[in-house]
């Protein structure tokens, strides 16, 4: 086991938006930071939008300039395929075991691609949400930090391993790489580790894993994207049709007894987002229909709010969609609720649903330490002892915005410990 770094180090756990600034922001006020990432490139979900709301921006110049940042920062070590299994000692001085996978490929590597072109074994493809399928040779998207590829694991063994490895040119391929394990000596901590989608198979009544046709915010965000399956085509999963007429469900899986009991914050303003994906994915005179308990858009959001409300192509319903049914006869999915405005029941037709799905904390379900203080939700509060901190959608349902902000304040408070334990170390001396 090789130990590096000092009880001076910072260490933010997540290479996501919040992680990434996390740590430049540290960084750059000169501490020495260990960002740790698990998947094999940063950007996290950030790098999985199509477009931020409200400007219908996109994401990738944002994260461009922080991995520029990143890249010209020498005191910002970044760890990819790497997770942390334990971590021990107190503010000022912990011990941290972080396991390194393998990826099989080393740092010669220049992105080439050589060895994809020798590869036909295909696995889901993790950028898109598994919607469509990837080389088992590839570069995990067009961003990805480090611009390194990854061979996958169900390689090995097989010829095609032994194909990629002679195709490279620059002898990348190491086909011989195992799991490593390292200790890190920090003296704070910030939880970076990002949210998960709530999982929708568990809202039974929609139907999602039994309809194809029924689909996650987050997997319609991939199917708008021209990087995406469809290549921005918004089609139907189940025959591969345009769809024409999208329900988008508010509040699936949110503010319910039964799922999450929290509000995600965002989750009404990702849907009016998407309906306005319609105006250039979709067929002419497409129309989506929002079914909300309310919406939920506050300071700056309330002018787009009221721009989409004024969009011919786009309906509002105020109910909570008790059921969807799929008419096989006709192939549509049949929404099911009342319509609270008119108190009126209601079946309407739609081709594909959207549901907003909820958030909540990456680390729910993990052993995570002991002394870490989460809330009813799970978010991340920070540590009894002061020297851990949530940051982002971590620490909270939070916008790509606030996750910023919370990420800097994060990086502040955890910069105040380390130079104390720095002090510290002087006065012995």
């Amino acid at each position: 086991m090789n130990a590096i770094a000092t009880n001076q180090t910072l260490l933010v756990i997540g290479g996501g938006i919040s992680g990434m600034s996390a740590a430049l922001e540290a960084a750059e006020c000169g501490a020495e930071v260990v960002l740790v990432e698990r998947n094999a490139s940063l950007g996290g979900r950030t790098a999985q939008i199509y477009r931020y709301f409200p400007k219908l921006c996109h994401p990738l110049c944002g994260l461009e300039i922080n991995l520029r940042r990143l890249r010209a920062n020498p005191r910002v070590r970044v760890l990819t395929l790497a997770e942390v299994t334990e971590v021990s000692g107190r503010r000022g001085n912990y011990r941290v075991q972080v396991k390194l996978a393998p990826r099989y490929v080393n740092e010669r590597c220049t992105a080439c691609g050589e060895c994809a072109k020798v590869v036909t074994r295909t696995i889901p493809n993790p950028y898109n949400q598994g919607l469509d399928t990837i080389k088992a040779a590839y570069l995990p998207h067009a961003l990805a930090h480090p611009q390194r590829y990854v061979l996958d694991a169900s390689l090995l063994g097989s010829p095609e391993a032994e194909a990629a490895r002679a195709a490279c040119p620059v002898g990348a391929i190491d086909l011989q790489m195992g799991v490593e394990t390292i200790e890190l000596s920090v003296g704070s901590i910030i939880w970076a580790t990002g949210w998960k989608p709530y999982d929708a198979v568990k809202i039974q009544p929609y139907g999602y894993g039994r309809y194809l046709d029924v689909v996650t915010s987050v997997e319609f965000e991939r199917l708008a994207d021209p990087r995406g399956p469809t290549r921005g085509r918004i089609l139907r999963p189940s025959n591969g049709e345009p769809a024409t007429n999208i329900a988008f469900i508010q509040c699936a899986g949110s503010r319910d007894e039964n799922h999450l009991r929290h509000c995600s914050r965002v989750c009404c303003m990702v849907s009016l987002k998407q309906t306005q994906y319609l105006r250039e994915a979709a067929p002419e005179g497409a129309q989506a229909t929002v079914y909300y308990i309310d919406i939920r858009a506050i300071d700056r959001f309330e002018n787009f709010y009221q721009q989409v409300r004024a969009d011919a192509r786009v309906k509002f319903l105020k109910s909570k969609v008790a059921r969807i049914v799929h008419n096989a006869q006709s192939g549509q999915l049949v929404l099911h609720g009342v319509d609270t405005e008119g108190y009126h029941r209601y079946a309407r037709e739609h081709d594909l649903v959207v549901l907003a799905v909820g958030m909540e904390p990456e680390t729910n379900g993990l052993d995570l330490p002991e002394d870490l203080i989460r809330d009813a939700s799970g978010f991340i509060e920070g540590s009894s002892d002061g020297g851990q901190f949530g940051a982002g959608g971590a620490a909270a349902p939070l916008d790509v915005n606030r996750a910023v902000q919370s990420a800097t304040a994060a990086a502040l408070r955890a910069l105040q410990v380390t130079r104390a334990a720095a002090r510290a170390e002087e006065l012995k001396g």
